[in-house]
């Protein structure tokens, strides 16, 4: 079941919220418990199992760390087994074909490659898992003792699948108590159809067009269309990506939880490292946290820093996917960065903003080569036709019709990619005056009416980070 469905808008998600505000009290967070593991049951029949041993196992490793925390050996013990048990299963279902396939190519083994669907969310229900046994290790919260909480902790529905990844000491507050209002409530409303519009009206709209331009093949491929097409994809990941996360802390908010926000415009962003305080902000939060401060930082001189950097950035990319294109694209972001750090920082400083900007966004686009391709020789081939290479013709009747007639498309995701529209939404939500009040009501409803109307019509619909 995704957000961007006709059943969870019309069906799912009203009967969710009738009988949560129905609820007494101190049933809600067994309502919202509930409703998350059907939800998520709803797409994995089978998985569902493996989300409820993750509960119940997390949770009793919690309550054994905490009981030990004065016995320092058995406290790194419990910590140990547990983080390995979570990085154990995540591993299995997410790398094991990919281990697989390369040990048979290395030693010409024939070891068989099970076909293991990987389960909906698994990367980012256990990183929270994980995020909250570590810290109940260091004494930064206590363990939770009542189960149900814990249990919609890791599976409350509104971040379940996609992020954003919250970490248990942000929130662990609002499970005790938490206040829902008509405001909150209101804004939550808005905060969906804000994600619901990037999702529906853009991201599966110039999603298409990539995936128009993809099947035409490489070899039919002018410099021109390339670009064109990894520019729409471009669009794409972020209007779906910060679109779905939108939905989530909008759906939270109708709840009464108020989740961290995952994007910052990271289109707008004049350096990779700004780029990346921008873009994915939970995850990037959480390698920071739980990875490279363990590791040391930048504080032990600066080999170890370069390690560090590099090992934060191999993970990454092995956490988006377990192929050998997603470890380029984690080891090129890694390397982009320590150039920045080391050498372009001060440049950066005399050079006009658009200058930096530009550079940025040039290398984000070649980066999604890397991340949309199905393997790194498709990359190569991709990138050696944007660039002219393999005889590819600078221009063709593809690839100015596909610019022509989705320009303005291009215009207004571009447009859209930037603070102003969020700013015009605040100004009518939240500074208008009555008769903004009522001009943005009717946005809303418009929006509302647009978004259904597509989700009737087209056929196009994926959620791009569900595979991670």
């Amino acid at each position: 079941m995704i957000f961007s469905s006709v059943f969870f808008i019309f069906t799912f998600l009203p009967a969710m919220l009738l009988v949560y505000y129905i609820s007494p009290r101190k049933f809600k967070n067994f309502v919202l418990l509930a409703g998350s593991l059907i939800f998520y049951a709803w797409g994995e029949p089978v998985y569902i199992f493996l989300m409820i041993f993750s509960i119940c196992f997390n949770y009793v490793c919690g309550l054994d760390i905490q009981r030990c925390r004065e016995r320092k050996t058995a406290a790194v013990l419990n910590l140990i087994f547990s983080v390995a048990v979570n990085l154990f299963i995540l591993g299995f279902f997410k790398y094991y074909g990919f281990v697989v396939e390369n040990v048979n190519g290395i030693f010409g083994l024939h070891i068989p490659v099970e076909g293991l669907a990987l389960p909906i969310g698994i990367s980012f229900y256990t990183f929270q898992t994980m995020s909250y046994i570590i810290d109940v290790y260091r004494g930064v919260v206590d363990a939770q003792k009542n189960i149900v909480d814990f249990g919609l902790y890791v599976s409350m529905f509104p971040q379940l699948i996609a992020g954003p990844i919250v970490k248990y000491k942000d929130i662990a507050n609002q499970l005790k108590e938490r206040r829902e209002c008509f405001s909150k409530f209101g804004y939550g409303i808005s905060r969906f159809l804000q994600g619901l519009a990037k999702k529906v009206l853009i991201a599966n709209t110039i999603g298409s067009v990539y995936q128009s331009i993809s099947n035409l093949g490489l070899e039919q491929l002018s410099v021109l269309g390339a670009w064109v097409g990894i520019l729409a994809f471009t669009f794409q990941i972020y209007f779906d990506f910060s679109g779905y996360s939108d939905m989530a802390i909008g759906l939270g908010q109708m709840f009464g939880f108020e989740f961290q926000e995952n994007f910052d415009h990271p289109y707008e962003a004049k350096g990779i490292t700004d780029f990346w305080r921008r873009w994915h902000i939970s995850l990037s939060t959480w390698f920071r946290e739980y990875v490279y401060i363990p590791l040391g930082g930048n504080r032990k001189g600066t080999f170890r820093t370069v390690r560090n950097i590099l090992i934060v950035w191999l993970l990454t990319g092995l956490w988006h996917g377990a192929s050998w294109n997603f470890v380029a694209w984690g080891l090129y972001y890694g390397i982009l960065l320590l150039i920045e750090k080391f050498v372009l920082r001060k440049v950066f400083d005399k050079l006009p903003a658009v200058f930096a900007h530009v550079y940025t966004m040039f290398f984000v686009v070649i980066g999604w080569v890397l991340f949309a391709s199905p393997d790194l020789g498709y990359a190569g081939r991709y990138l050696a036709v944007m660039f002219g290479q393999n005889g590819a013709p600078l221009t063709d009747t593809a690839g100015i019709y596909y610019l022509l007639t989705n320009a303005v498309l291009f215009a207004l995701a571009a447009v859209c990619s930037t603070k102003a529209v969020h700013r015009l939404f605040q100004w009518l939500m939240f500074e208008g005056r009555k008769g903004r009040s009522k001009t943005a009501v009717a946005l809303h409803i418009l929006i509302f009416v647009l978004c259904i109307a597509f989700l009737v019509t087209e056929t196009y619909n994926p959620f791009l980070y569900f595979r991670f």
